[in-house]
């Protein structure tokens, strides 16, 4: 009997989130011992199985093609998956998961408002320093192709494994971009939006693994699961 594996968020607001729709559309889950279980199926439907995994590792999973679908946001898929506009494919648009990855500067920056501010500013860092201007950043991919698309080019970008916000009080770089929810956490770190600064508005997602084995009965089941959810 043909399966499909469909991947869920295993912890945090998405998980909540996707709790709470799962409910109201009286999904359920069979084959779970308890909540710490990672493998299951959907109640009625022992052919679609179902893993708990984190957003990352969804993405991941949906770029190499072992799941068939994955609840997961734009930006990650954006960033990690190389080609995604051939590998994946948005199914559904959820009501929740959504933020936008920002481009964020120091409150003390009072003439920087616009992405062509910033580029000035970088050319008179670069100038005073020598050195080019730092982003810190968790998505290095969709930084540079915006800046890119603005005509920001002197600057390099910085990997960030923590807290970005941080990043500038800390002397570690001197603008961030960052995913925001509510933008109290920037505020909090004496950051703002540039006015043109919105990088990607990103929410959470269906998507289909273009690169997952399809056949008629796996694309039956997935249409199923899409209806159930609809």
């Amino acid at each position: 009997m043909d399966k499909i594996k469909i991947a869920l968020p295993s912890k945090g607001r998405l998980r909540r989130d996707m709790e709470t729709l799962f409910k109201a559309k009286q999904i359920s889950f069979a084959n779970l011992s308890n909540d710490r279980d990672y493998i299951g199926s959907v109640e009625g439907h022992d052919n679609i199985l179902v893993y708990f995994l984190s957003a990352k590792e969804i993405t991941n999973r949906l770029e190499e093609g072992s799941i068939h679908l994955g609840l997961t946001g734009d930006d990650l898929v954006q960033e990690k998956v190389e080609n995604f506009e051939n590998k994946v494919s948005k199914l559904i648009k959820l009501d929740f998961g959504k933020a936008n990855l920002v481009v964020a500067v120091p409150n003390f920056w009072i003439d920087v408002y616009s992405m062509a501010d910033l580029e000035e500013i970088c050319n008179l860092h670069r100038l005073k320093t020598t050195r080019r201007l730092r982003v810190a950043t968790k998505y290095t991919n969709l930084t540079n192709n915006f800046f890119s698309k603005c005509g920001v080019l002197d600057y390099r970008t910085v990997m960030s494994h923590g807290s970005t916000e941080s990043a500038p009080f800390n002397g570690f770089s001197e603008i961030i971009t960052d995913i925001t929810s509510s933008g109290e956490t920037l505020k909090a770190n004496n950051l703002r939006v540039l006015d043109d600064g919105i990088i990607l508005k990103s929410s959470a997602n269906i998507f289909k693994s273009n690169i997952a084995e399809w056949n008629s009965s796996s694309e039956k089941l997935c249409n199923e699961f899409i209806d159930i959810l609809t």
